[in-house]
This record gives C-alpha cells, sequence and structure tokens, in this order.
C-alpha cells in the first residue's frame, strides 16, 4: 500500500510591497507600534540629558547647549510627536476594547481624527520646542 501524495495548495504570493495596500486602520496600528518603539529609545536618550544636566552645573551648562543646536530640537521634536501619536492612537485602543470604533467605517474615521489630533499635537510641540 503506498502513502498518498501530498498536493502542495497553489497560493498567491504576493512580496511586492510596492503593490499591497494597507487599510488605514492597519496604518493606524503599525505606526502606534513603530511609536511605542521609538519611545523605548527615546527614554535612554533624555534619561542621559537629564543625567547629565543634573550631574552638575557645568553638566547642566553642557546639556543646554546641547538642547539648543537644530538637529537635537529636532529630535526632541520627533519624540514629542511620537509620544502624542502614541498616546492618541493608544485611547482609541481603550475605545476600541470598549466596544466603539470596531466596524469598518467607524475604525476608519477614527484613524483619521487621530492623525487629525496628532498632526495639531506635532505643530503644538513644534512650537513648544522651537
Amino acid at each position: 500500500m503506498s502513502k498518498p501524495v501530498k498536493e502542495r495548495k497553489l497560493r498567491p504570493v504576493n512580496l511586492d510591497l510596492q503593490t499591497i495596500r494597507f487599510p488605514i486602520t492597519a496604518i493606524a496600528s503599525i505606526l502606534h507600534r513603530v511609536t511605542g518603539v521609538i519611545m523605548f529609545v527615546a527614554v535612554g536618550i533624555l534619561l542621559w540629558l537629564l543625567s547629565l544636566s543634573l550631574s552638575s552645573p557645568m553638566g547642566f551648562m553642557d546639556a543646554n547647549e546641547i538642547i539648543d543646536s537644530f538637529i537635537v530640537k529636532f529630535i526632541l521634536w520627533g519624540i514629542l510627536t511620537a509620544l502624542a501619536y502614541h498616546i492618541v492612537v493608544g485611547i482609541r485602543h481603550l475605545m476600541m476594547d470598549m466596544g466603539y470604533f470596531e466596524e469598518l467605517d467607524t475604525g476608519a474615521l477614527s484613524a483619521k481624527v487621530s492623525f487629525g489630533i496628532t498632526i495639531v499635537l506635532a505643530v503644538l510641540a513644534g512650537v513648544l520646542v522651537w
């Protein structure tokens, strides 16, 4: 008695990332995870800067000098923007856990509103940093 040959299922394989279209809800969820990673890395940067500023009066002057550069201000703005996005979309996820915005149309609308709120908060963060 011979064993039956296992057939391979022919499934479409699409590895071209430029042709994959993610819905806005998926983009919002992925960016929420990305901003979480950004904030995890940012904690180390901010703790180092705080430690430097609290080490001595000269350390405070050094930290102040570091923060005065454009690139560091841009990085701080990015960290604040990531924090704002993570909080806004985190609240959206909590509301979804409570049963709101679970349908496709309301979920897409809540993602768009989250993006809009984040843009406003990013502008406010820019005003705060500069």
